[in-house]
């Protein structure tokens, strides 16, 4: 089986749909205190994480631009 090559940004929507799915479960208010800050802390590093690919997505932009 050929395998497809992984786009570069592939995950950025996977990762954007968790982060929503994060908030969600946080708004629903039933999650314990330790919960919450567990899923606070997943969201954080998944925003870093979108942040770093919309940074190269930037940058990929320019370098085609020029």
């Amino acid at each position: 089986m050929e395998k497809k090559p992984k786009k570069k940004f592939a995950s950025f929507e996977d990762d954007l749909a968790k982060m929503q799915l994060i908030l969600q479960e946080m708004e629903s208010s039933e999650l314990t205190l330790e919960e919450m800050i567990n899923k606070y802390r997943e969201g954080i590093e998944l925003a870093k994480k979108c942040k770093k690919q919309l940074d190269d997505a930037e940058s990929e932009i320019k370098k085609i631009s020029n």
